[in-house]
């Protein structure tokens, strides 16, 4: 289907790119390092959109019906 962007479906959780200072911060917050984060490919189909590149941190809002709303992280690395 053409033009079909997935990142819009109604199943697909807000995925954001936190800024460098947002990033150091988190990092700090938990003392790890981006490697230690869950990884999320470059190609994944919910932020080729976003036009992000290796190395970048998103945060990825869920609606939970007991906690409201829960974040994850996820460094973006190739393939």
């Amino acid at each position: 289907m053409k033009g079909f962007n997935v990142s819009k479906h109604v199943l697909v959780p807000k995925h954001k790119k936190l800024a460098d200072s947002e990033k150091k911060e988190l990092l700090e917050h938990f003392n790890i390092s981006e490697m230690d984060l869950p990884k999320i490919s470059v190609e994944d189909a919910a932020i080729t959109e976003m036009k992000l590149k290796p190395g970048d941190v998103v945060k990825v809002t869920r609606q939970s019906s007991t906690a409201g709303e829960s974040f994850y992280y996820r460094v973006v690395v190739n393939g």
